[in-house]
């Protein structure tokens, strides 16, 4: 349990201002306050603490090495104070505490971080929780109530969203890996035949199923692990062209020539649980999410591509148009 401070914020606000202020006088016209009143909250402070905190060298007083310590912690206090108020004022004026996010990893996670960090530099104590959600995972998160925003390929019925981002998707395996010597389009056939990255659903439903009936299948749960694995060799998969400009620039990772072609096109959607009572938190934070994409990215929002967005996005994660059992 602890013990009730003996020293107030204001005798501590005295402390600092005479040292930052390089003296008394000019610490009680800072303060608008009278010298002999910052004298005694200073002489206060060393009497309750019974401590000195200045000495006299010469005709000046300076900090003692208790003194020091006592100025630095002093300053964390007062700003640690002032926060709390700032933070009152926020949520006094309807500023969240808290806003849920769920992504569909599709999404360039640095434009994400990129968006919450100018978020953040407005309202610093309001707590951000990111989903990074596949497929049905994006939706269900809606419809449980677990977030505020949600960026998905398809909007759930009885929810408002707004276009986003057109993502460009390829179909991609290392360099060296046999799909790139065949010398001619490759088929389904061929792709049955190799390995296919997927990344799973992260739904507690999976209502999904695999679209090719590949030789092998590895199934993942973070698209940054179906990367890592194309980028040795391990199998081809359907990624998003902003997560591998580098591998695609170096020549690591190379489109397939298939038919129909290797490109697919996805478009997002920033979804709110509830626009009529999204709080001015959420309200900044989708206006944030917006203003990032249109600087960052080459391709924002679009109509939707004539195949389909959920297509475009279930091939993107290795399985049909069209719903099937559970993989």
């Amino acid at each position: 349990m602890t013990s009730n401070p003996r020293i107030t914020l204001e005798q501590w606000q005295a402390l600092v201002a005479v040292v930052e202020a390089g003296g008394y006088a000019r610490a009680a016209e800072r303060l608008h306050k009278s010298q002999s009143t910052l004298t005694y909250a200073v002489q206060r402070i060393e009497s309750l603490l019974g401590v000195k905190a200045f000495e006299l060298k010469g005709r000046r007083a300076q900090l003692t090495p208790t003194g020091q310590l006592l100025y630095r912690r002093a300053r964390v206090l007062l700003q640690e104070a002032g926060g709390l108020e700032a933070a009152a004022e926020r949520l006094s004026a309807g500023w969240e505490a808290e806003i849920r996010l769920a992504m569909e990893i599709l999404f360039p996670t640095s434009v994400m971080l990129e968006a919450l960090d100018r978020f953040n530099a407005e309202s610093p104590h309001t707590q951000i929780e990111l989903i990074e959600s596949v497929l049905g995972g994006t939706a269900e998160a809606l419809l449980q109530g677990q977030v505020d925003l949600a960026i998905a390929p398809s909007i759930p019925p009885g929810f408002a969203g707004e276009p986003l981002l057109r993502m460009r998707l390829i179909a991609v395996a290392h360099r060296d890996h046999p799909l790139h010597r065949l010398g001619r389009v490759a088929t389904h056939d061929d792709l049955r035949a190799h390995r296919q990255l997927l990344v799973r659903e992260s739904g507690s439903t999976r209502n999904t199923r695999p679209a090719f009936d590949a030789s092998a299948r590895w199934t993942v749960g973070q698209m940054s692990t179906s990367i890592e694995a194309a980028r040795a060799g391990y199998g081809f998969a359907w990624i998003p062209e902003e997560k591998i400009r580098d591998e695609l620039a170096s020549g690591l990772l190379a489109p397939l020539a298939l038919q129909p072609a290797a490109e697919r096109y996805v478009e997002l959607h920033l979804i709110f649980a509830s626009r009529d009572t999204a709080g001015p938190g959420v309200l900044r934070l989708a206006q944030r999410i917006h203003e990032t994409v249109r600087r960052r990215c080459a391709s924002p929002s679009a109509e939707p591509d004539a195949t389909g967005t959920v297509r475009a996005q279930r091939i993107a994660a290795g399985v049909p148009a069209a719903n099937g059992p559970t993989d």
